[in-house]
């Protein structure tokens, strides 16, 4: 019989509970007051887990941000196709969306409050994540496998876009699962890119 997961830190408890209040009403709109609340707890006692509303906002995307970074690097060296690790890749990005759906939302929605320093820190692991995708389709299109005037960057941007939409309307023990949602994405993106054998005249391929 596996044991029981450990119970969360009291602190986890805090970035778990303002998430959940940043993704639903706004980091701006919520006060240290709402998330003591929340808690069951006086604001005064947030006080001696964690330093303020911006320090909890920093650590949720700080570490959301880690996970995506973390997830999509080893489809670089794993073995198939560019598009079977463009694949992998879109599956790893999508399954920590759809496990941390309110901490991606305050990810997507809500990094821009951080101050500019922290920002720059979150859009160099944002372009980290950005740039697996373009290499694996720059990949893709150096081997032949996907169409000479494939738009790499532009590719890369729709198969993200797509992906940080999720929270809007993925629901949790829905049909589809993060590797049906991976497979149906990656066809409707490389469909348009993967390399046609000519069509004569007639209609038939040649």
């Amino acid at each position: 019989m596996a044991p029981d997961p450990p119970l969360p830190t009291q602190k986890e408890r805090i970035h778990s509970v303002s998430a959940r209040l940043f993704s639903e009403t706004g980091y701006r709109s919520t006060s240290m007051r709402d998330i003591a609340a929340a808690m069951g707890m006086k604001a005064g006692s947030l006080y001696t887990h964690i330093s303020g509303k911006e320090e909890v906002l920093w650590e949720i995307i700080g570490r959301i941000a880690d996970e995506f970074d973390a997830a999509v690097q080893p489809a670089l060296s794993a073995s198939g196709t560019a598009a079977e690790r463009l694949q992998l890749a879109l599956e790893a990005y999508m399954g920590v969306v759809t496990r941390n759906l309110e901490m991606a939302t305050v990810l997507f929605t809500e990094w821009r409050q951080l101050p500019p320093e922290r920002q720059a820190s979150i859009a160099a692991r944002r372009d980290r994540v950005e740039g697996v995708f373009r290499t694996l389709l720059q990949e893709g299109v150096n081997s032949g496998e996907l169409a000479a005037d494939t738009p790499v960057k532009l590719t890369a941007i729709l198969a993200l876009s797509g992906a940080n939409w999720l929270p809007n309307w993925y629901q949790v023990g829905g049909s589809l699962s993060p590797q049906d949602l991976a497979d149906a994405f990656a066809a409707l993106l490389l469909k348009g890119a993967l390399t046609r054998r000519p069509v004569d005249q007639a209609g038939e391929k040649s």
